[in-house]
């Protein structure tokens, strides 16, 4: 969610124009089902799209051409969109009302996904992932505020938040299902074209929601603008090669520092930097990174294992990650028990243990590994990736005043997106030569991580 999605977007949400057109009377209210039943299937949507991509990626290697930088970038060029674009949308989507800006992002991921399916080249997919990114940041925020300004009863809209969150967890654990199914029975096109009939369907959903009134809300532009330039010119260092890794690597710096130094004199921040004084909040965003270098670099690096390496269909490989996915919801909900009933640090450390021991059993897999025995080694990270999250997101609301909780779970999420994008970046280049040794090393780089972020938890009380 964006940093202003709850703190901001929020309260405008739940203040509903009553009134229909002029002369007409009372405007009769909508079906609150109606409006989370949109606001889910949006929102599923987009993080579908953030998963279903990786199992269709030799086949659109092979269609395409582009080589693994190609293939790393049609990953990327989404993910570092919507994390960076994901740190303002909440303020824009106060300003042009939750209903606009949700019915608006989901008409341009509808269409951007549409030329993704299009597409003649990789040069054109890649730039429409951008503008996919883009939407998917402005339906995130949207969604969650249209879910809340549907339900004025605080039970009930709790319960109808957890389905929203639920969706997309469920969405997570299909996207690599969905992707090899779909481009082993119709083409790696057909996981954009999907999107066509879903988006419509969600618009038509959102056209029953009740209108949201507009709002100002500040901008941080010159944050914005940098923070863009930053994420984007360090993907490229890491990306590609020669002189083009060298000019980036300068650009990433420059625009590193004046993201902040700008932050840091902003009047309205986009990512205030006094939060990370907090050490309950650094460590929180630190593991939630973490998670994020883990679990999406694995998911891109054995996607392409199962293929690549082991000769296997699409669509075997996307049901080689249905053991590990399949079991996140459950743990998530496990999660949330474990926090209850000992606070969130434990079941925060135990879930990381449980990842790095995962990592670890991964480094066993060779080029005549049998597949089956590779998915069922997934599933101990899938297990600590799933225990950690929610109890760090716990953590982290716990160690802030109420009125700065949406603004830190944005913070978290922004990181975790940017973790994820750039951990499949690293990992592309890893595997780019002797795919089974680079593939090692990656998930070394993020056991190691998850080994200081597993000390920095146990230290805090």
């Amino acid at each position: 969610m964006s940093l202003n999605a709850v703190r901001q977007s929020v309260p405008e949400a739940e203040q509903l124009t009553a009134d229909g057109p002029a002369g007409r009377g009372p405007r009769r209210s909508p079906s609150p089902g109606l409006t989370l039943a949109a606001a889910l299937l949006g929102f599923a949507l987009i993080t579908l799209d953030a998963s279903v991509v990786n199992v269709a990626l030799p086949a659109i290697g092979s269609d395409l051409g582009g080589g693994m930088s190609g293939l790393q970038w049609v990953v990327d060029a989404y993910t570092l969109a919507f994390a960076a674009l994901m740190l303002s949308t909440g303020a824009f989507a106060d300003r042009i009302g939750s209903a606009r800006a949700y019915a608006l992002g989901t008409v341009v991921f509808v269409l951007a996904s549409a030329a993704c399916g299009l597409a003649p080249g990789l040069g054109v997919l890649i730039g429409a992932r951008v503008v996919q990114g883009a939407a998917a940041a402005v339906v995130l925020p949207a969604s969650l505020a249209l879910v809340r300004q549907a339900y004025a009863d605080p039970a009930r809209r709790a319960r109808a938040v957890a389905l929203w969150a639920a969706g997309g967890s469920v969405a997570v654990a299909l996207g690599p299902v969905a992707g090899g199914a779909l481009t082993t029975a119709w083409d790696w096109r057909g996981i954009f074209f999907i999107n066509l009939p879903l988006g419509l369907a969600a618009l038509a959903l959102t056209a029953r929601a009740p209108r949201s009134e507009r709002r100002p809300a500040p901008l941080d532009l010159p944050g914005q603008l940098t923070a863009v330039v930053a994420l984007a010119a360090l993907a490229f260092a890491v990306i590609e090669s020669g002189p083009v890794r060298l000019v980036a690597a300068g650009m990433a710096l420059v625009s590193g520092a004046a993201f902040l130094l700008i932050e840091s004199r902003a009047a309205h921040p986009v990512v205030p930097l006094g939060l990370f004084r907090t050490p309950t909040v650094a460590v929180a965003v630190a593991v939630g990174s973490a998670a994020s270098v883990a679990f999406y670099g694995v998911i891109f690096v054995f996607s392409l294992y199962f293929q690549r390496v082991r000769g296997e269909s699409a669509l075997v490989a996307g049901l080689m990650f249905l053991p590990m996915t399949a079991l996140i919801p459950a743990m998530n909900v496990l999660s949330g028990k474990l926090a209850n009933r000992y606070g969130p640090r434990r079941p925060m450390l135990l879930g990381q243990l449980l990842a790095l021991t995962g990592l670890l059993l991964l480094l066993i897999p060779s080029p005549h590994t049998p597949p089956l025995l590779v998915a069922f080694l997934l599933i101990p990270l899938a297990l600590g990736c799933g225990l950690a999250v929610p109890a760090l997101t716990a953590a982290m609301m716990e160690a802030l005043p109420q009125e700065r909780a949406g603004l830190a779970a944005g913070v978290l999420n922004a990181a975790r997106q940017v973790a994820g994008a750039l951990s499949v970046a690293m990992s592309g280049a890893l595997v780019a030569g002797d795919f089974v040794p680079g593939m090692r090393v990656s998930l070394v780089v993020a056991a190691v991580l998850f080994g200081g972020t597993a000390l920095a938890t146990r230290r805090l009380r």
